[in-house]
């Protein structure tokens, strides 16, 4: 049975405060007609960029029963979308999770989130980059930032990176398994002032590009928007470059419109100002080709 309105498996951290993971996934997804079904890994205050004395309560074991009762009612996912995730333990669950709910259709997204700015972040270590770098060989889709691109291939973090570099990147990452990679915040070198995703699918040996000009903030959950954007997108029907540029579109746009408020930015991006847009005809595309 082909399901009436697409169904997506998200399985991330869910944080009372600040816009992040599924505060951020389950809106983003909903507003472009995608129903998702949260798969909490952990239950926290607030996230942990910025804000000091959280609260967090680990899931791992009702992960476990939530997947158990899924199974019982036979549900059928049109994607498994993955992000933020604790510990090896819980990569192993998604892991088996991908395992049983696969079907022939089925698009499966891992957002590796392990660092930024060539650093882990804090509950990371070497276990769980060895844990991602096996989970990212069950995707069709992964989408590291640079420095999340250099852990899975143990290649040194650079200030700048060469598009020769950036391409042997995605070729390199799609060898282990996934079909299309995307590597975002790319600092190509030579080329200050703007941010560029590239992505590369192996089935038409293509490589794509993608650039916005540079907003002096950073905010957190902006990755998780992202690949939310490019999730629906494609679930939608687009092609990659267009899923690329819908993507880089609607994460600009909800930068600039925060960037003028002043708002604390350890908030995250005010997108509930910008939601309309997702669900507009794409009408601008920016990307490229890259030979």
């Amino acid at each position: 049975m082909t399901n009436p309105v697409p169904r997506v498996a998200a399985i991330h951290d869910l944080s009372g405060f600040g816009r992040a993971s599924l505060t951020i996934v389950s809106p983003v997804l909903s507003s472009m007609g995608i129903q998702v079904c949260p798969l909490p890994t952990s239950l926290l205050s607030t996230h942990t960029s910025g804000f000091a004395g959280y609260t967090f309560l680990d899931l791992t074991e009702e992960m476990r029963k939530v997947i158990r009762h899924w199974k019982e009612l036979n549900i059928e996912f049109d994607a498994v979308y993955s992000g933020f995730l604790g510990s090896s333990d819980q990569v192993g669950i998604v892991s088996d999770f991908i395992d049983s709910f696969r079907n022939k259709e089925q698009l499966v997204v891992v957002d590796p989130v392990m660092g930024d700015d060539g650093t882990t972040y804090g509950p990371y270590g070497p276990d769980m980059v060895s844990a991602m770098k096996e989970l990212v060989q069950k995707a069709d889709i992964i989408t590291p930032n640079y420095t999340e691109s250099c852990f899975l291939l143990d290649e040194p973090y650079r200030e700048e990176i060469t598009e020769r570099d950036v391409k042997m990147h995605l070729q390199r990452l799609s060898e282990r398994g996934p079909g299309k990679v995307v590597i975002t915040s790319v600092p190509l070198k030579g080329r200050k002032g703007h941010s560029y995703v590239y992505a590369y699918d192996k089935a038409f040996n293509t490589f794509w590009r993608v650039s916005c000009s540079y907003i002096p903030a950073s905010y957190p959950g902006t990755g998780d928007m992202f690949t939310s954007v490019l999730v629906g997108s494609l679930l939608q029907g687009d092609s990659l470059p267009i899923a690329l540029d819908r993507a880089v579109q609607f994460v600009s746009l909800a930068i600039r419109s925060t960037f003028g408020y002043g708002t604390p930015r350890r908030e995250g991006v005010l997108f509930e100002k910008v939601l309309y847009s997702l669900m507009t005809p794409v009408t601008v595309s920016n990307y490229e080709v890259v030979d």
